[in-house]
């Protein structure tokens, strides 16, 4: 997976999210990641790319002495994962479900983000911003 932005914004950055990342190195080399505030602290970012050559992109907060603008591609992406989550979770209630297996989990799951991504498709087809979802059938 080379050169490839990949976006990780599981919650914040908490002490499970940052074992997480042990993970990513595993899987993943030779990309950048966008990551949470939480995941500011430089060891973890030199420790990601001297095992993976990984670059974590993470937000500076803005009275941080070292403060620059987010490149905007990556607050592009930053804000639409986050939008989407907002969307699976207020308007389609991925949180909630009554799964009493791991299969059904895995189908309503799956059910639920083809509904988003068809809700998406018709926006785009219709000339309409396609994270709008909630009025894409009006």
């Amino acid at each position: 997976m080379s050169g490839v932005i990949h976006s990780f914004d599981l919650t914040k950055a908490s002490v499970h999210d940052i074992h997480y990342l042990k993970d990513v190195k595993c899987n993943f080399q030779n990309c950048t990641i966008i990551g949470d505030r939480g995941y500011i602290g430089a060891a973890i970012q030199l420790d990601l790319f001297e095992k993976a050559n990984i670059k974590l992109e993470v937000p500076y907060r803005s009275n941080q002495k070292d403060w620059k603008p987010v490149f905007s591609p990556f607050a592009k992406a930053r804000k639409r994962v986050e939008t989407l989550f907002a969307q699976l979770c207020d308007q389609f209630m991925i949180i909630r479900n009554y799964a009493k297996q791991t299969e059904g989990l895995f189908t309503r799951i799956t059910g639920k983000i083809s509904a988003l991504t068809i809700l998406q498709y018709i926006n785009k087809i219709n000339n309409k911003p396609i994270g709008q979802i909630k009025y894409a059938l009006i």
